[in-house]
């Protein structure tokens, strides 16, 4: 079962890196994407609110979800900066 797992997410992961790479305009929405799920994470952890992990008897607790949240605020910075602010060559 993890190998399936782990087989599902490098299907998913590679080809989301390979559009990031080459489209500007998946930049631009993998910001707002990153953004959106950043500040949920982030209210909900400051609402001391723990989150049950879909299909699993695992629960992220507010600790968790304030790392979370700060990591997809960086990504968002990141994908902002290459999606909006620098310009391709």
């Amino acid at each position: 079962m993890t190998i399936l797992i782990l087989l599902l997410l490098l299907v998913i992961i590679l080809p989301t890196i390979y559009f990031a790479i080459k489209s500007v305009d998946f930049r631009k929405f993998l910001a707002g994407a990153f953004f959106v799920s950043g500040g949920v994470q982030v209210y909900l952890a400051f609402a001391n609110v723990s989150v049950p992990i879909i299909g699993t008897d695992f629960v992220q607790s507010a600790e968790l979800g304030y790392a979370r949240g700060a990591a997809h605020l960086v990504l968002c910075a990141v994908c902002l900066y290459f999606g909006f602010i620098r310009k391709s060559k």
